[in-house]
């Protein structure tokens, strides 16, 4: 008679490596941010887009192989449900990247995380979710938060970077709520969509939508700036891939936390390769929104409320 085997652990119990993968993620996400501010000085930013999606669509592809998908990826059951998410996903895109051209990667990095806030509130409105008092407040609470990141902004003095830095934060807080809305996209799409499909979707718009402003004023990369539009796709694309993989080795609520280190990322690379030192009231900020973003991951987890997987997300 042949020995016992041993008990079988599930992926999903792993929650070290999920965790693992969710900070490789966030630290290529962080890298792809910090190309994307330094070419944005030199190419349009609807060149910049096409790049990020197009590129992106060669790991994409990848993991759709992998996963032997085939033709049925492009299956769905609600085409203008991805025509919706697609369209608010790529104007926060765009949005975003007009943001971290003209702002400390640090400052548009933390107002993006408004985002979930936003999508907080409008899930009430347009999805008739019910929102108990402690997440309101925590709402309240990041939105606050998101106020005290924009102060220092909020002035036409030269000091404080002027109208470009006043546009940028235009741009970073239009970019949160095209982001929430998306999400809210999101939030109906996965209920009879894989998760691949949209992602597939959301890509393949995104690259045509940046291919449309061609006649915009495109111009002739250098050899050094298309290396740079290349590796944001792909840096994008593979960072994708992490982030998906994080996912299937614990679940959300455990993994969701972790999106907060990109904050981190950015910072760094703000300080050592920008030059770039937050104001006080800006790192202030930061805390308020993390720390408000941590209550309702956390009220969620309690609750048992399903969350949707970062990887289905419009990331810049």
């Amino acid at each position: 008679m042949s020995a016992p085997s041993a008990p079988h652990t599930s992926r999903r119990d792993r929650p070290l490596v999920g965790i693992g993968f969710k900070l490789v993620s966030t630290l290529l996400f962080a890298v792809m941010i910090g190309l994307i501010k330094v070419v944005a000085e030199r190419v349009p930013t609807g060149e910049i887009v096409f790049a990020r999606n197009f590129f992106a669509l060669i790991p994409v592809a990848i993991a759709i192989i992998v996963a032997r998908d085939g033709l049925g990826v492009f299956r769905t059951r609600h085409p203008f449900g991805h025509v919706w998410r697609a369209s608010a996903g790529v104007v926060a895109m765009i949005l975003s990247f007009e943001a971290i051209a003209r702002l400390p990667i640090a400052d548009a990095t933390a107002l993006s995380y408004a985002a979930p806030l936003i999508t907080t509130a409008l899930a009430v409105v347009l999805l008739g979710e019910t929102v108990r008092a402690y997440r309101w407040v925590a709402v309240v609470v990041g939105l606050a938060g998101v106020v005290v990141v924009l102060w220092p902004h909020l002035t036409l003095e030269p000091a404080v970077g002027g109208t470009r830095a006043l546009i940028g934060v235009v741009c970073a807080v239009a970019a949160a709520f095209f982001v929430a809305l998306a999400m809210i996209a999101v939030r109906s799409l996965t209920k009879t969509e894989a998760t691949r499909t949209i992602v597939l979707y959301f890509t393949l718009v995104s690259s045509l939508v940046g291919l449309a402003t061609l006649p915009f004023g495109w111009v002739v990369p250098t050899p050094m700036d298309a290396v740079l539009l290349v590796s944001i796709g792909l840096v994008g694309g593979v960072a994708q891939l992490f982030m998906t993989q994080s996912y299937g080795y614990a679940d959300a609520s455990v993994i969701a936390p972790f999106e907060y280190a990109t904050m981190v990322w950015t910072l760094i690379a703000g300080l050592v390769v920008f030059d770039e030192v937050p104001a006080p009231l800006v790192l202030v900020g930061m805390a308020i929104i993390i720390g408000s973003g941590l209550m309702i991951i956390w009220r969620e987890r309690r609750l048992g409320l399903p969350r949707p997987e970062r990887e289905v997300e419009p990331p810049t």
